[in-house]
């Protein structure tokens, strides 16, 4: 169903983001514990783990949403307790969320053109003018933007408002607006939530092509086991806010907590 990478070019480089025994809790309610990870530079690295395994809130602390109580994250040798989400954005690290948050209303380009927000430097007074230094700016931001709609597909769509577009195509729009932020790392939320087989063959293409045509270092959170082997380069297994199995598809596919966990029987 899905589409398998090519492992002749495969080449994962040095770790860029270490997670190092992070634990976070909501009052009493544990939704972490001690979870130590890393990530290397253009590798496509999966979390998974049945509902309620902590796999959002994960993510959730590498981009600055939660401060996690313990741990730390490591990004491109550079320690932090704790980042907000605006510095991680700054640093090179862009997200896409399992529940859409798109601007409705707004056409596919604006929506995109969101995404360049960090990038421009005329401020907001200029930019609503859209004179002189602020013309040539949004201009050159607006080429960029096009060139990720013919990446993706969309350009059909260019001027419709989101809120018109089927749901695969919304996601493809999601994606667009983390791409236009030009990240060293994408942090993907269930990318391939709720779409039927031929979407979820089209997002697996351009996730691919994202990671190895633009060398983008992926974090991928995903369902579908079927996804997970066919594209990633190694998965993190969480249970219950717990790290259970940490490898390559094959070792994790045959790790018997893994096992367990999915099938039911550990608890």
């Amino acid at each position: 169903m899905t589409m398998a990478r090519d492992e002749s070019v495969r080449l994962s480089g040095d770790v860029i983001l270490d997670v190092k025994n992070i634990s976070l809790a909501f009052g009493g309610v544990k939704a972490l514990t001690d979870i130590s990870f890393n990530v290397r530079e253009h590798e496509v690295r999966a979390i998974i783990g049945p509902n309620g395994a902590g796999k959002s809130s994960m993510l959730n602390c590498i981009n600055g949403v939660y401060a996690p109580q313990q741990g730390s994250i490591t990004f491109r040798g550079q320690t932090f307790g704790h980042m907000n989400s605006r510095q991680v954005a700054e640093m090179g690290v862009a997200r896409t969320f399992q529940n859409l948050a798109l601007f409705k209303g707004m056409n596919v380009i604006d929506n995109i053109m969101s995404g360049r927000n960090l990038k421009m430097k005329c401020n907001l007074f200029q930019q609503a003018l859209r004179i002189g230094a602020a013309a040539r700016e949004e201009e050159a931001h607006r080429e960029f933007v096009e060139h990720i709609i013919d990446f993706l597909e969309i350009q059909a769509f260019r001027k419709t408002p989101v809120g018109r577009l089927p749901y695969g195509l919304q996601k493809r729009v999601d994606l667009g607006r983390a791409l236009a932020m030009e990240p060293q790392v994408l942090l993907l939320d269930e990318p391939m939530a709720g779409m039927n087989v031929e979407e979820k063959q089209d997002m697996c293409r351009f996730v691919l092509d994202v990671n190895e045509e633009f060398g983008t270092t992926i974090v991928l959170i995903e369902h579908d086991m079927g996804v997970v082997m066919d594209i990633s380069d190694r998965v993190v297994v969480l249970d219950y806010g717990k790290k259970i199995g940490d490898g390559t598809p094959d070792e994790v596919r045959n790790n018997e907590d893994v096992i367990s966990a999915y099938l039911g029987t550990s608890h």
